[in-house]
């Protein structure tokens, strides 16, 4: 048998393909009584659509915060570990004063200093008894020199003692007598004392100013210096500890007591996790559709069967170029988000931007696109696929609203039609 077919193979082989092309004939042609069989079918109805934008990203914490040493030295403290809760402030961990630089030792001195002059002023009336003294001399001596000027402008009468010799019974003897005569200033006096008076005026305005800063208490100038040193003593002795900057969960911590360290060293890590948050890059076709406040689904890989809900917080306003694609970023906050949720991991985001309510639906599958329409196709009455137009509106990732067209509710369309009653194309979505 086996020698039979070899030596006729150039007639065996073409007679088995044309035996092939008739039985597919049989099964697809037009009319067929088992052609029916071979199609999928469903019927038209109403219900519900939730139209949805989907994207995927990272989760991320409301706000985080990385730690690092800001001098060098030996790890002293270590306050806290990795899941510990903290408050803002919250001393996680500092240096060894022995260890420090000399600047961060000697801050401290300063510090006391500095804080000494702040409450003089705050608590002292000494300054203040002080400047009222000295802006009272400074008037006095003001006013002497005024009227020494004043009187240089006009000829006084003066009158001095002389002795003149008197002839007596004794002889000749020595006898006071007062002389009267007119004194005037000369113009290098009067230069002097316009020299002394201006001096003497700009003290006594010096000292009154002093006085009115601080008469009705510290000046708030000096007050704010007297801060000033304060604030700078304290930051530089702040270098040997690391405060938390806000409350949250530690969630990464490196040192050790005994560690050496030098400034930028990397020690712990905070974050907010109340709130976790969920960026998203959506296409400029899909971003005026998506508005605060929309509801959004959230799926994980590393956490199977589980759907966590969530909400649009913020739409950016300015679109980002990318690779020649322009994307908004949207940033969605989980609302029901678990221990299970951490920062880092991917999400699958479907953002709901329509939901309908009681329209006619038509399965996704079923529609084609046909010499540029949207078409479906029914059963005929002699057994073959007849294309009927429809209008689409909005649609999910299975079903879509019919909007227009001749499909009513009730009607029984073919979900897999065969390729050649497609009309080109695909499915549209």
């Amino acid at each position: 048998m086996f020698e039979f077919f070899k030596k006729r193979k150039k007639i065996v082989i073409p007679l088995a393909v044309i035996l092939v092309l008739v039985g597919l004939f049989l099964v697809f042609r037009p009319g067929g009584g088992e052609q029916a069989g071979q199609f999928q079918t469903a019927t038209i109805e109403r219900g519900n659509l939730t139209a949805t934008v989907g994207a995927t990203g990272t989760v991320r914490a409301r706000q985080t915060g990385t730690l690092v040493w800001q001098t060098a030295g030996t790890v002293e403290d270590v306050n806290v570990e990795i899941g510990d809760q903290i408050q803002a402030g919250d001393v996680l961990a500092s240096i060894s004063k022995t260890s420090l630089p000399q600047n961060i030792i000697l801050a401290e001195a300063e510090m006391v200093s500095a804080q000494r002059a702040l409450d003089d002023l705050l608590k002292s009336d000494t300054a203040r008894a002080q400047a009222w003294i000295a802006m009272r001399n400074a008037e006095e001596a003001f006013e002497k020199a005024y009227d020494y000027r004043d009187a240089l402008n006009y000829p006084v009468k003066r009158t001095r003692v002389v002795m003149v010799k008197e002839k007596t019974p004794y002889g000749l003897v020595d006898v006071p007598k007062t002389k009267t005569y007119k004194v005037e200033g000369t113009d290098e006096e009067k230069a002097e004392a316009d020299a002394d008076l201006a001096l003497k005026e700009a003290q006594y305005e010096d000292a009154k100013r002093a006085y009115e800063r601080i008469a009705d208490g510290p000046n708030q100038d000096d007050l704010a210096a007297a801060q000033a040193r304060v604030d700078a003593a304290q930051a530089t002795l702040d270098l040997a500890h690391l405060t938390a900057p806000f409350a949250g969960t530690v969630t990464e911590a490196n040192p050790l007591p005994g560690d050496q360290v030098v400034a930028g060293a990397m020690a712990f890590r905070v974050d907010d996790l109340s709130s976790l948050l969920v960026d998203v890059e959506l296409s400029e076709v899909d971003i005026n559709s998506v508005t605060v406040g929309q509801t959004v689904t959230l799926s994980f890989d590393a956490i199977l069967g589980q759907e966590y809900e969530g909400q649009v917080i913020k739409v950016s306003q300015a679109g980002t170029l990318v690779g020649g694609v322009v994307n908004f970023t949207v940033t969605v906050e989980l609302t029901n988000a678990d221990e299970l949720v951490k920062p880092g991991m991917t999400a699958a985001v479907n953002i709901v931007v329509k939901e309908i309510n009681d329209a006619v639906l038509v399965p996704n599958r079923a529609v084609r696109l046909a010499d540029g329409d949207r078409v479906v196709y029914m059963m005929g009455e002699d057994g073959t696929p007849d294309k009927v137009e429809i209008r689409l509106g909005a649609s999910s990732d299975t079903m879509s609203v019919v909007v227009g067209g001749d499909l009513q509710e009730g009607d029984e369309i073919i979900l897999n039609p065969p390729v050649e009653f497609q009309g080109g194309g695909g499915p549209p979505f």
